[in-house]
């Protein structure tokens, strides 16, 4: 059931009894402590991207992702246009004829084709995915290599040893390779100084990330200090402005008990209880004496 004047929690009977001017300061109170509950929020999210971090440093996490090329960076597209003049002169040979152009499948009649080459290639998509016009591109030189010798892989595992492509895939083969060993030595320096490159600025990013970390750490631990003494002031200030309640006070408040819904009687008993650990809060009938209860009023 709900009081008369419109309340229906117990705190709403000793506030019904209270002036205005009293009523605004226990709202000024309220909002000091709404105010430290949202800043412990923050600094809550705060204290969690600390941890996150030092457990991510402890466990080795982290680094940078590459761009197009990876983690080779400036120096592969370089490298990339160097060895296209490799694969010109291996296309332009007379023997190259079979590899400029996807099989003619349909047109050849080679209806195992796809069973037996899973992943066809040819010159013509190498060069559009070096130029960027196919749906996939590469990022070093060496994915460039491998599909190359993918080219003659699949001519010589389809067509016969006695077949004039498998030959012609075998003897391009070795021209590649010789090739690709005079230019390695390229690759490989390159991949060294950009694995190297890659260190260097990886350690200055954590370097940074780690001093803006740790700054946040003590500024965090700054804050925690401050709201720990808001708390210590706001406790003094409580502690200052209670006093006992009258007889009356308590005549009125054990009246406005009467009123409550059993909902928020029982929240009211659950009160009562804390201080009190003999209360029995569930019984059918509860006998509550409240002379012999410790009773306080805030902001008299």
């Amino acid at each position: 059931m709900t009081p008369a004047n419109g309340a229906s929690a117990p705190e709403a009977v000793v506030e019904a009894a209270l002036p205005p001017e009293v009523e605004s300061e226990a709202d000024a109170f309220q909002r000091q402590v709404d105010d430290l509950v949202s800043k412990t929020d923050v600094l809550e999210r705060q204290v969690n991207e600390v941890v996150d971090f030092y457990d991510g440093k402890k466990h080795g996490s982290g680094g940078r992702k590459g761009g197009r090329y990876g983690a080779y960076g400036r120096g592969m597209p370089d490298l990339m246009r160097q060895f296209g003049v490799i694969l010109r002169e291996i296309t332009d040979d007379k023997d190259s004829w079979p590899f400029r152009e996807p099989v003619d499948v349909v047109g050849l009649q080679l209806h195992d084709y796809y069973k037996i080459i899973t992943k066809p290639m040819d010159f013509s998509t190498i060069q559009n995915k070096m130029e960027g016009k196919d749906v996939t591109t590469y990022k070093n030189v060496r994915e460039i290599c491998a599909d190359v010798r993918l080219i003659f892989a699949n001519a010589m595992k389809y067509n016969d040893d006695e077949n004039i492509v498998h030959l012609l895939a075998k003897s391009l083969l070795e021209k590649f390779e010789e090739k690709w060993q005079q230019f390695l030595p390229k690759v490989e320096s390159e991949e060294k100084r950009q694995k190297e490159e890659e260190s260097k600025g990886l350690l200055a990013t954590n370097s940074s990330r780690e001093a803006a970390i740790a700054k946040l750490a003590k500024d965090t631990d700054d804050e925690l200090n401050q709201i720990n003494k808001q708390l210590e002031e706001l406790r003094k200030m409580v502690v200052h402005r209670c006093r006992k309640m009258t007889t009356d006070e308590k005549r009125k408040l054990g009246a406005g008990l009467c009123h409550l819904s059993p909902e928020d009687l029982n929240k009211a008993l659950e009160i009562v209880a804390q201080d009190n650990p003999s209360f029995q809060t569930k019984a059918e009938e509860v006998d509550l004496d409240m002379d012999a209860q410790v009773m306080f009023c805030l902001f008299p």
